[in-house]
């Protein structure tokens, strides 16, 4: 390189840093703006634009204002149903089934016959007891018409016969109608176990009937709502075969004590059926409802994090405060908070990355035209 070229380059590194040594330098504005390099900026008040770029007074914020909000403390559990009455039904006598009167499935009611089991011995039994009877009974009333010509002891013996022979006929009869197996309930009819020709004995199932015209659910529940269910509650269950549609119902049972296993305890809860929608067996998706306590309710955007823990920007007297929250619960609409924050208070919510506390800001909601970016809002 030649020797002018040289001393071109080297002018030129002199200038350039020279000038940036004023600009940044303290005082340098102030040395280049008296060489009229830089124009002179108005002092604060004067109506002109304030250090920082901002009119209106202060940093321009938007703010949302603090609403209440209940928390909806919601229980779910898995429940197994079972119909309100069931009952399986056995023979009380061994025997062989010569009658059957009914088909799974088949709408039963209380005292129907369903079954009929070989009853021939009982009736042979029954007539003899009835002639035994008809026997006591007439040499009775022999003996009290002719009373006088015979003892007492004649008298009262054939009284004491008579009366045998009432209890025998009693019994036999008795005996027959065990031969008889009848619907202890209204219900519907489950899979018949058995057919006509079987022998059956007293721990033989015939079939089992299912009162479902309500259906019963038993789910356990946590005991920190020990003291909020109480019978009678509203209760709404859904399938989980099904999930679409919802039963509703209410709590008809609470147990009295907490397993120490657990720390649950079981609740029973009873739905209607009147549809017939719904069997014995059947898996259930249970919830509940509870009132909750209310809590200052904020927009979402205004949650900010730092290392001490959530906080948001709150607008008083013109000036940003920082006011520590404890989230309660988060929706995407809302956020309940735990703080001192009263309804209607204002909290910031855009133009948050420029706020300090105490700083002057300007709320600029009613003529805001959009939403900015709220950073690092949760």
């Amino acid at each position: 390189m030649r020797f002018y070229q040289q001393v071109a380059v080297s002018v030129c590194l002199l200038a350039i840093g020279s000038a940036a040594w004023l600009f940044l330098a303290p005082g340098g504005r102030a040395v280049l703006t008296s060489y009229g390099v830089l124009e002179a900026e108005p002092a604060a008040g004067s109506g002109g634009r304030p250090p920082g770029g901002f009119s209106g007074g202060g940093i321009q914020v938007v703010t949302a204002p603090v609403t209440t909000g209940t928390v909806n403390d919601e229980l779910t559990a898995i429940g197994s149903g079972e119909a309100i009455r069931s009952v399986t039904v056995l023979p009380e006598e061994a025997g062989t089934i010569t009658e059957l009167n009914l088909s799974s499935g088949d709408m039963v009611e209380k005292g129907e016959v369903i079954a009929v089991l070989d009853d021939r011995e009982q009736v042979l039994a029954r007539n003899l007891a009835e002639v035994a009877l008809e026997s006591a009974t007439r040499q009775a009333e022999v003996n009290r018409r002719i009373k006088s010509a015979i003892s007492d002891l004649e008298v009262y013996n054939a009284e004491i016969a008579e009366r045998s022979a009432e209890l025998d006929l009693e019994a036999a009869e008795l005996d027959l109608s065990r031969r008889r197996i009848v619907a202890p309930i209204d219900g519907i009819a489950g899979i018949v176990a058995v057919n006509v020709g079987d022998y059956v004995t007293t721990s033989s199932e015939i079939v089992t009937i299912d009162d479902r015209s309500s259906i019963l659910v038993d789910f356990s529940v946590p005991e920190r709502f020990a003291t909020a269910i109480r019978s009678g509650a509203p209760v709404e269950a859904s399938l989980v075969s099904a999930p679409q549609q919802v039963f509703e119902g209410e709590v008809q049972a609470v147990d009295n004590r907490i397993d120490a296993a657990s720390r649950t305890f079981m609740v029973r809860a009873r739905l209607d059926n009147e549809d017939d929608a719904l069997r014995a067996g059947m898996s259930f998706d249970v919830s509940m409802r509870f009132p909750g306590d209310v809590y200052p309710a904020v927009d979402p955007l205004s949650i900010q994090w730092d290392s001490d823990g959530a906080y948001v920007w709150q607008l008083v007297d013109g000036k940003s405060t920082k006011t520590r929250v404890r989230i309660i619960q988060r929706d995407p609409d809302v956020v309940l908070v735990d703080a001192q924050l009263g309804e209607g208070d204002s909290v910031i919510i855009e133009g948050i990355q420029r706020l300090r506390e105490g700083a002057s800001v300007s709320d600029m909601t009613s003529g805001a035209p959009q939403r900015e970016s709220a950073g690092s809002a949760s």
